[in-house]
């Protein structure tokens, strides 16, 4: 396991544009699908990470809390499957299923979405505004699989909260950590290690 940071996207770049499949349903699934949303958030995760691990249920109950309130939310998996087949879309339809996630889940075999987003570990958050712009992105909350902190998605959440009232959300932000995205052979992007 290699420890990562998330790269830190500059705040006001566009939602990358994408088309990937929903492991659950097989239909694509695009930033646009988002329009008219107050807000999208965008999660890099994989099966396997135990940082991923670690948060999930509260991944689940972002989903529960958010969507509701019209927050599109995606989660993408990028990870090489060949060398990591616990992250294949057959395995991240049973995470859906088995943490209650409602939203979907898309598997970027190519790789290109997560070089896009500029993605780094598992997790890393996007959020992005009504508009498409970044407004947020780093850690869910200081907890970490070993540290003893609860998990509660505070700086998240308060992003997401500031969006949903029309606030802006402080720049200061704190990168996500997590295990780097296994990238296929000579995939490696240029911004990682």
């Amino acid at each position: 396991m290699v420890m990562v940071e998330s790269t830190m996207l500059a705040l006001g770049t566009m939602a990358p544009a994408f088309q990937l499949p929903d492991v659950v349903s097989g239909e694509l699934v695009s930033p646009e699908d988002f329009a008219g949303k107050k807000a999208l958030l965008v999660i890099f995760l994989c099966q396997h990470c135990p940082f991923v691990k670690h948060v999930k249920t509260e991944l689940a109950r972002l989903g529960q809390d958010y969507v509701p309130q019209d927050v599109g939310i995606v989660a993408i998996s990028s990870n090489n499957v060949e060398k990591y087949p616990n992250d294949d879309p057959d395995h991240l339809k049973a995470m859906v299923e088995t943490e209650g996630f409602n939203f979907p889940i898309c598997y970027d075999e190519s790789q290109a979405v997560a070089k896009a987003y500029t993605a780094a570990c598992t997790p890393d958050f996007f959020l992005f505004d009504a508009d498409l712009r970044l407004v947020y992105r780093g850690q869910l909350d200081d907890s970490r699989p070993s540290n003893g902190v609860p998990v509660t998605g505070k700086d998240l959440r308060g992003a997401v909260d500031k969006v949903l009232v029309g606030q802006p959300v402080p720049s200061n932000q704190r990168p996500s950590v997590g295990c780097n995205i296994k990238w296929k052979p000579g995939n490696e992007p240029s911004y990682f290690g």
